[in-house]
């Protein structure tokens, strides 16, 4: 049996201030660093020790993460960053308002860009390689993403870095983004395609997931 700890980073200046986000790198906000230590305080209280950290490329999750693990006592566990756990690529839509966007193109496509499973947003003309990135080969970086985009992204790294560490019997605690843990809930859930628009991850939100040997979940809860 062994325990997996999904978090949302803390408010970020974009979640702050309305705006697409996906890949582009913005800092937390003041509120969004104490999000972060009020959601160590929760895992902290459930005295649980976890055999790594898996977190994103971007510095909101990184950041988030190291709050935590200071509240936590556990600066010390081996930490795993990927670009595979970043956030869910806005294409064109990144750096735009949203509410400006919704007022162009209407309440209904907005939607459909951003909690629809399968849609895609305006992609990019194109992308230039951030060095971040070299690391893992050339063209990483989509020109936009589907949800269903980034949830098969995200898998492979469940399949191997997570889901092995969790068999292994060492509680994992992994530190993302909106979509990509929205991704990784329907994945756990099993929730429909149809019904991922109504799953939400608030930020600061510690979620817990208790499994047994073959990794079915046992208990779901939000701390």
């Amino acid at each position: 049996m062994a325990t997996l700890v999904i978090l949302r980073h803390g408010e970020s200046v974009a979640n702050r201030d309305n705006i697409f986000t996906g890949w582009s790198d913005v800092p937390l906000t003041a509120k969004g660093r104490q999000q972060a230590a009020a959601a160590g305080q929760l895992v902290a209280a459930t005295g649980l020790q976890f055999g790594a950290l898996h977190t994103s490329m971007l510095q909101r999750a990184i950041v988030t993460s190291n709050i935590v693990l200071a509240a936590i006592d556990q600066l010390y566990i081996p930490e795993y960053k990927s670009w595979r756990l970043n956030e869910r690529h806005y294409g064109a839509l990144r750096g735009q308002n949203k509410a400006a966007v919704k007022a162009r193109v209407g309440e209904k496509q907005i939607k459909i860009w951003r909690r629809s499973f399968k849609t895609v947003p305006p992609l990019l003309d194109h992308v230039s390689q951030d060095r971040r990135y070299d690391q893992f080969g050339p063209h990483v970086e989509p020109r936009g993403e589907s949800l269903e985009m980034a949830y098969h992204r995200l898998l492979p790294y469940w399949t191997d870095q997570i889901a092995p560490r969790l068999l292994d019997g060492h509680n994992q605690l992994v530190v993302a983004h909106g979509s990509t843990l929205r991704a990784l809930i329907k994945y756990l859930d099993h929730v429909a395609d149809a019904d991922i628009s109504q799953v939400e991850v608030a930020n600061g939100e510690p979620i817990r997931y208790d499994f047994d040997d073959r990794l079915n979940v046992l208990r779901k809860q939000i701390l």
